[in-house]
């Protein structure tokens, strides 16, 4: 079972220009190969105004991203303590606007939003989308929050990266309108360039119960 889901149905013909219009590719290029494939259908979040309630954010854990084991697995759990703390901090930074090259609160671009956000949990991520890309383990089904989505804007291969929310939103700092915000993965736009999913985020094994 993978995550490749049928074609979503078109909408009116000026709807999907309008869509396709207002969002272009964010300022983080490089190059690879995938095939972008579609996600299911989710209602639109829309950012947040600066310094504004954050909505559905749970907060950071005191204590997340201590250096893992060598024989550290991923959650079987739909989240984790250190993604929790990755979808708040991502959450906390709506409206930041965008800044080509930018990977701190003054301004953002794509793939430094990712590894801001991550290395507040104690998690190292490279810094490019392409590095970002050959990272982590490829996620074929069961999307969850903290994961990694990419896209292919422009070029050849992920030019494209955010924060998956949910099974169904990510958050992301994209060029066009110019501020970190939240969008459903189905918007025709992202489904129609989405290349695939890699999870940054692994947890200790859980212990051996004793007989």
């Amino acid at each position: 079972m993978d995550m490749r889901l049928p074609s979503l149905a078109c909408g009116p013909v000026v709807a999907g220009l309008l869509a396709l219009t207002a969002l272009t590719a964010a300022g983080c290029a490089s190059h690879g190969t995938a095939v972008p494939q579609p996600f299911p259908t989710a209602p639109l979040v829309r950012s947040r105004p600066p310094g504004s309630p954050v909505p559905d954010a749970s907060p950071a854990p005191d204590a997340a991203g201590a250096p893992l084991p060598p024989d550290a697995t991923f959650p079987s759990e739909p989240t984790s303590m250190v993604a929790e703390g990755v979808v708040s901090t991502a959450l906390h930074l709506l409206g930041t606007r965008y800044r080509n090259g930018g990977s701190d609160p003054d301004g953002f671009d794509c793939s430094g939003f990712v590894q801001y956000v991550f290395a507040q949990q104690g998690v190292f991520v490279p810094r490019t989308v392409e590095e970002q890309a050959r990272s982590g383990t490829r996620v074929d089904r069961d999307l969850r929050a903290g994961d990694l989505v990419f896209f292919h804007t422009s070029g050849h291969g992920p030019t494209h990266v955010g924060i998956a929310l949910d099974a169904v939103r990510f958050v992301h700092a994209p060029s066009s309108r110019g501020e970190v915000r939240v969008e459903p993965l189905a918007r025709p736009y992202w489904a129609d360039r989405f290349i695939e999913a890699r999870r940054m985020i692994a947890v200790a094994p859980a212990p051996t119960s004793q007989p």
